[in-house]
């Protein structure tokens, strides 16, 4: 594995624990307020590893909602990782079969966009990536856990505002870059607004999601990092 490339990665995802510290704090409080352990919460978190689906779920239980139910909006919610496996293992063909199996674990949106707009796409590159992000996550789910009990309810809830700040913090840097990119995030994003206003919001995030990444195909290239 290449050395550089792992410590190239680790070091711009640095910044992203400043986002999954606070979401993983954010979710640990309300996975403490549906019932949920320490332990259970953290395992959660290290087993699951999907921050906005762990969210949706824990809030989901504690207001009533049945494990299938649960099971079946979790299971819509991530339908995207279908698509951004397939673009990162595309990347990561060379790579042993095995290697390719334990990073398929630790795909998420962040490791995902870092991965596909940079151009050192290598597997040292990713696993560094994920070093960070799985560890932010799996720590601030344990902080959370641990201080939920001390923490006013107005601090647990502002924890979320990072969940965006994050996704924006992705997005910008790339949107310079390419007016193509600019236009199919606009495109998704009024999809996904007319969608909710008829359909439950997971629904609509997935069909604009798929729906608008067909049609960035046409006409906007990642490859190598780059736009067109």
């Amino acid at each position: 594995m290449n050395k550089s490339h792992y410590l190239a990665g680790l070091k711009v995802t640095v910044p992203i624990i400043f986002a999954f510290l606070p979401i993983g704090i954010a979710f640990a409080v309300i996975a403490r307020e549906a019932g949920f352990s320490l332990s259970e919460t953290v395992f959660m978190s290290a087993s699951v590893f999907a921050g906005a689906s762990q969210i949706m779920a824990a809030g989901m239980y504690l207001q009533g909602a049945g494990i299938i139910t649960i099971a079946i909006a979790t299971f819509i919610l991530n339908f995207r990782h279908f698509i951004m496996s397939a673009c990162v293992m595309e990347k990561m063909k060379d790579v042993p079969r095995w290697m390719r199996v334990i990073a398929s674990f630790f795909i998420t949106d962040e490791s995902f966009a870092i991965f596909t707009t940079d151009k050192k796409s290598t597997a040292a590159f990713f696993f560094g990536i994920i070093t960070v992000t799985y560890g932010s996550w799996v720590l601030g789910s344990f902080l959370g856990a641990v201080l939920s009990d001390f923490l006013p309810a107005i601090v647990s809830a502002s924890f979320a505002v990072a969940f965006y700040a994050m996704f924006l913090s992705m997005l910008v840097p790339s949107l310079t870059q390419s007016w193509r990119l600019l236009v199919l995030v606009i495109i998704t994003a009024i999809c996904n607004t007319i969608l909710v206003q008829f359909i439950d919001a997971p629904f609509a995030l997935v069909i604009s999601t798929l729906v608008c990444a067909f049609i960035g195909m046409f006409f906007v290239d990642v490859s190598g990092g780059s736009f067109r």
